[in-house]
């Protein structure tokens, strides 16, 4: 088992793991509130939500598996005798609370003005895809094909995958549109922060247990770390350098206040 260095170590990574999923947490919810403020969701990627809804349940049952599933916690022990499992309680918390959000986001587009917008083709093949091979999969684990560990792992690298795409239609929406007024920037600020956090924790956790070996037991951790700070900088690029003053914008903000009927 891994031995730890340093006690006060130790503490300073549960703190910055509930600073992670505060910022994380809170991150969802600038958008929440300005799709209420405008009664709106056009401009908002669909495909970015669906994909995001996948994730979170792929890494919400990935982080609990490893937490509270007691064949892969086992599983994970045999396969990295030294080493320590960084999933933590908060990121369990998180991944729960961002399915939900992200859930309730989805229920505002049905509720709100969303401007004929729906999925596209290629989204809804994908998501079906993915879900396909995931009852695929469990039904290879459960004839014993692979380990438990191994198909828990599958969901860490859908949600993987899925993350080094799901911005893409966001970004592509903001640059047809040169405009990222449907989308809250501060959202995007604190994914930023809370990526910092989580990369900092991970390195703190690999110096105390002197295993840094733990990068590559939860890859997918640094990786939706790693991946969300570059997309959140391509986000900050397109509001306050791109399209800080776009014409689109103006023309919507004006668009907006003509009456319906003249």
């Amino acid at each position: 088992m891994a031995v730890i260095h340093s006690r006060p170590v130790e503490t300073v990574n549960v703190v910055l793991g509930w600073l992670c999923f505060a910022s994380w947490s809170i991150s969802f919810y600038p958008q929440v509130w300005k799709n209420w403020k405008r009664k709106s969701v056009i401009g908002l990627s669909f495909d970015f939500l669906g994909y995001n809804l996948l994730g979170w349940i792929c890494y919400s049952m990935f982080n609990a598996a490893l937490l509270w599933y007691p064949a892969v916690i086992h599983e994970y022990h045999l396969k990295y005798p030294h080493g320590v499992i960084s999933v933590q309680l908060s990121d369990a918390c998180f991944s729960f609370h961002a399915f939900l959000l992200t859930g309730f986001t989805i229920l505002q587009c049905f509720l709100y003005e969303r401007g004929g917008q729906t999925l596209s083709s290629v989204c809804r093949t994908l998501l079906a895809l993915f879900v396909c091979a995931m009852v695929i999969m469990l039904i290879v684990a459960t004839s014993g094909c692979i380990t438990w560990l191994q198909y828990v792992s599958i969901f860490s690298y859908v949600k993987l995958a899925v993350t080094l795409f799901k911005y893409s239609p966001q970004v592509y929406v903001n640059c047809r549109k040169k405009s990222t007024e449907a989308v809250s920037i501060y959202q995007f600020l604190l994914d930023l922060t809370g990526g910092s956090i989580s990369l900092l924790q991970m390195a703190l956790i690999a110096y105390n247990y002197d295993d840094w070996k733990t990068f590559i037991g939860d890859f997918t951790k640094f990786g939706l770390a790693a991946l969300s700070i570059a997309y959140d900088l391509i986000f900050i690029v397109q509001h306050y350098c791109l399209y800080r003053h776009s014409p689109q914008l103006e023309r919507t903000l004006e668009d907006d206040e003509e009456p319906l009927i003249s």
